[in-house]
């Protein structure tokens, strides 16, 4: 039987000593080299072998690849009283072809289940975070990643063997995907790789992660919170557009077909001539931070959600930033440039909401990276990065001029 403290009576010495912070953290995430050793020792797997597989590795991730079909189903679930393939038999509705030269398009507001190509067999000291990609994000197509037996989305615990799955929902337009198509990413961490707030701030004291325009942000112009991470802004001054709106009832977005389709026909532009904008209820936006963001060669980075408090919005579906974002160094190794700003994919729910410029609007949180990687984010890349954008849309919209 547990003890109860009678109302009034001090509590235990030991319930109101809080727990200490700690100033340092243990663990890192894995980055490319690391990655291509757990390929080629079969740990991330696929049926063709190693050969397909390598050149998915980032910097510090690894892009996952579309299987042959997509199954629609009913609603999304969690594998663990039942199998995947056991719900899909008592879900799913029909099954879409991947793998012809047309692949399949899959519809707005439906859900769909997708078996990745690649399969896990993770060490015992080695578990796996998912994220969407920033392409899948910027098109508004939600996803998660189920791996059968574990309760949470979006991770595979320690020691992790088997198969993983992907859940699709296009949300504003209409998605053709083929077979290799890539949605999501993983990134795989040895313990806890997140820098703790004090390990943060000496990091700033070195060199600085985020910047004003062309002016570094010091360390006590930036919000850290207790977690590891620093808050920042949602930037809609001196932009024009301010922002993108996704249109209704548009064609098909060819998703891996690079530049293929004219921002106008898809997208809204947003004004915001006092710094300010009214989010539409259920409606998707595409902003970018007031802040330019360096991530250093041996951190990688995720954006978070401030807080529920500050309203009902739902932000940064894809907020992975790999090592090497925004960052450029001299001929001497040394940090030059200013940065790169945070592309933020925005829904506002329930009732119309106003945001400002400078408004508080996600959280930046820092993970410690095993050491430099081969490459970092940008460089030797196939087709175009997001390395040097600011409110850039998906590969597959064509580029506009920058205002």
């Amino acid at each position: 039987m547990s003890a109860i403290t009678p109302a009034g009576d001090a509590a235990p010495a030991a319930a109101r000593t809080p727990a200490p912070v700690p100033t340092r953290s243990e663990g890192h995430i894995l980055v490319d080299h690391e990655l291509e050793d757990l390929i080629h020792a079969g740990s991330i797997a696929s049926a063709s072998g190693p050969t397909d597989v390598l050149p998915q590795v980032q910097p510090a991730s690894l892009d996952l690849r579309l299987g042959e079909r997509a199954h629609r189903v009913r609603a999304g679930f969690l594998p663990t009283t039942a199998s995947i393939e056991e719900r899909i038999e008592v879900l799913g509705t029909s099954t879409l072809d991947l793998t012809g030269a047309e692949g399949a398009v899959l519809e707005r507001g439906l859900v769909y289940l997708v078996p990745l190509l690649e399969r896990l067999e993770l060490p015992a000291d080695l578990a796996v975070r998912f994220n969407p990609r920033s392409s899948a994000g910027r098109c508004d197509v939600f996803t998660r990643v189920l791996c059968p037996g574990h309760p949470r989305f979006d991770e595979a615990p320690a020691g992790y063997r088997g198969p993983v799955w992907l859940e699709i929902s296009p949300l504003s337009f209409p998605v053709r995907l083929h077979r290799g198509d890539r949605l999501c990413q993983l990134r795989v961490h040895r313990e806890n790789p997140g820098l703790t707030t004090d390990e943060l701030r000496e990091r700033f004291e070195q060199t600085p992660l985020a910047f004003d325009g062309d002016r570094p942000l010091g360390v006590d112009e930036v919000r850290f919170d207790h977690d590891g991470g620093i808050e920042l802004n949602l930037g809609l001054a001196g932009r024009d557009p301010a922002g993108w709106r996704a249109s209704l009832h548009t064609e098909v977005v060819h998703f891996s077909r690079e530049g293929a389709h004219d921002p106008d026909a898809f997208w809204e532009p947003v004004s915001a001539p006092d710094g300010r904008c009214i989010l539409a209820p259920e409606s998707f936006y595409i902003f970018a931070s007031r802040e330019r963001l360096r991530i250093p060669p041996d951190l990688a980075a995720e954006m978070l959600p401030v807080d529920i408090g500050i309203g009902e919005l739902r932000n940064n579906y894809a907020g992975f930033f790999d090592s090497g974002f925004g960052w450029a160094e001299g001929a001497d190794g040394s940090p030059v440039g200013t940065g790169t700003p945070a592309v933020l994919e925005v829904r506002a729910h329930d009732v119309p909401f106003l945001v400002e410029d400078g408004q508080a609007f996600f959280r930046l949180k820092f993970f410690r990276a095993s050491s430099r990687p081969k490459r970092l984010y940008g460089e030797a890349r196939e087709g175009a990065s997001y390395q040097g954008q600011d409110l850039t849309l998906a590969r597959a919209f064509r580029r506009t001029p920058p205002a």
